[in-house]
């Protein structure tokens, strides 16, 4: 797909994460924003998937270690036919397979079961190491929040990673400098990010503009090209990218749209689809 092909569905992907979020009343839309891009990319670019075979065996692996953007993940996986783009309306309803956090259990193209902050690179690595073991082909990516690296534990697996060279593992930090209390920078600032993952052996690739597909191309072609270290790509990207009164604005980490902010929402990304 063209760069201009996958912003449309990009676009299609945030109008999804915001009736999601909408008709749960509930959740996280400013970290779903900053992630759609990637996760656009990854999913009708990147990786090796099938939606028809969700649980294929040489399929690429994908750890929403920030489970809490889920509604991303889901809005993703439903435009790229693992499920029905109408059933992100059930997003935390009672019997939905569309929770608060990821279940692999019960929704297909889910990896990984995600949400307890830090763990979910663990997850990550231990893919990465078996696809070694056995020899398979897969890769494995795992997406950060900026505020989870805060947790020590991410630290113990990117120490693992790097020492055991897993250049089958792409660590994407989504770097957007807010969390649930505040800045990065007023909570525990975790920065310098490139230079911790550089300290701990990985391969590290600053992403200027995360929400960029011509740079976001690039950054995983060269993650995919480099051998012997795994590679972590730190994504500069704009909490609640699309929506204007959401773009860097802390209270939307983990607040719903009301009728009226729906519908101004949805306007607009109307409004930018029809630029594309």
């Amino acid at each position: 797909m063209t760069d201009q092909e996958l912003a449309r569905v990009a676009n299609e992907v945030r109008k999804g994460i915001v009736t999601g979020v909408h008709a749960a009343k509930a959740g996280h839309p400013g970290g779903s924003l900053s992630i759609a891009d990637i996760l656009t990319y990854l999913y009708f670019e990147d990786m090796n998937i099938d939606p028809a075979d969700p649980r294929k065996a040489d399929r690429d692996r994908l750890v929403l270690s920030k489970g809490h953007a889920a509604p991303a993940l889901y809005s993703v996986l439903a435009s790229r036919g693992y499920f029905p783009v109408e059933e992100l309306t059930t997003l935390r309803h009672i019997g939905s397979r569309l929770q608060g956090h990821p279940n692999m259990n019960d929704t297909p193209g889910v990896d990984m079961s995600t949400g307890s902050l830090g763990q979910g690179i663990s997850a990550a690595v231990g893919m990465a190491l078996a696809a070694k073991h056995w020899g398979d082909a897969y890769r494995t990516y795992a997406i950060l929040g900026d505020g989870e690296i805060e947790e020590g534990q991410v630290w113990e697996a990117a120490m693992f990673a790097g020492n055991k060279q897993l250049d089958n593992l792409c660590v994407v930090v989504d770097h957007n400098r807010l969390q649930i209390d505040g800045t990065n920078e007023e909570v525990n600032s975790p920065m310098p990010i490139a230079d911790k993952f550089r300290a701990f052996k990985f391969n590290v690739i600053e992403l200027a503009d995360g929400n960029d597909f011509a740079q976001i191309r690039e950054a995983f072609q060269a993650a995919r090209a480099h051998k012997g270290e795994p590679t972590c790509i730190v994504a500069e990207t704009v909490k609640g990218k699309g929506v204007s009164y959401m773009e860097n604005a802390v209270g939307w980490h983990g607040k719903a749209p009301n009728d009226e902010q729906y519908a101004q929402a949805m306007a607009e990304l109307e409004a930018a689809g029809k630029e594309l």
